[in-house]
């Protein structure tokens, strides 16, 4: 894995290749999802059938861990996990051997912004449902020194929660990459492959991992403690 392309807008610079991956990546889950959704019947295509088996999957994950309105949290946590897993695969096979003039295409998710910013997301997302959930009991369950000494932990925790997100997603992912490119420097042909085809299933891994533990957070956020 070579060094980002980056871009320069008023003294800011961008890493192009992973913002025009992130694109791709959003693009191709439209253009699919368009055509998985255009004729949908009670006798389904294949891919409408690996669309089906996701999305139940995630819905009854959603419906299991959040009790109460599990259903209204399912469009972001599907979401989040189709277009994790679809960011993490743009920089693996085939598209690792594309070899372009300024490197090689990147997984958008190797790129710290992407994912401190998915992360942001989902911290924002669950402190919203909370608050609209349990108003002003949300962080202070009880005024009492236990009471307060158990918010200053949740606030701590609030602040942890998106940093290991982030960080989880980002090292798993960048480490791989360097890994296949230290070993593509080695042995072009043969050695490499074992990591991509091993990578490809980390890749799905991790978007599982993200969207397991935003589920968890949100019900965190949201269930009523008995």
């Amino acid at each position: 894995m070579g060094h980002h392309w980056t871009i320069d807008i008023n003294g800011i610079n961008f890493n192009l290749d992973t913002l025009i991956a992130m694109w791709a990546a959003m693009l191709f889950l439209l253009v699919v999802a368009f055509i998985g959704t255009r004729k949908v019947s009670i006798f389904p295509t294949k891919l409408q059938l690996v669309f089906e088996k996701i999305l139940g999957y995630f819905e009854n994950l959603v419906s299991g861990m959040i009790h109460e309105d599990g259903r209204k949290h399912f469009p972001l946590i599907a979401s989040l996990f189709l277009f994790i897993v679809t960011a993490n695969l743009m920089g693996q096979l085939p598209l690792k051997m594309i070899e372009l003039k300024h490197g090689e295409i990147a997984s958008p998710t190797n790129d710290i912004n992407l994912t401190a910013g998915l992360a942001i997301i989902v911290l924002v997302y669950y402190v919203c449902a909370g608050i609209m959930k349990k108003k002003g009991k949300f962080l202070l369950h009880e005024f009492s020194f236990v009471g307060i000494i158990s918010m200053l932990v949740e606030i701590l925790e609030l602040i942890t929660r998106p940093l290991t997100l982030a960080l989880r997603l980002f090292g798993n992912i960048l480490a791989g990459e360097i890994l296949i490119t230290a070993l593509l420097g080695l042995a072009a042909w043969g050695l490499p492959l074992p990591i991509m085809f091993f990578e490809i299933l980390v890749a799905c891994v991790q978007a599982l991992v993200f969207t397991m533990l935003t589920t968890v957070y949100i019900a965190t956020a949201v269930n009523e403690q008995h």
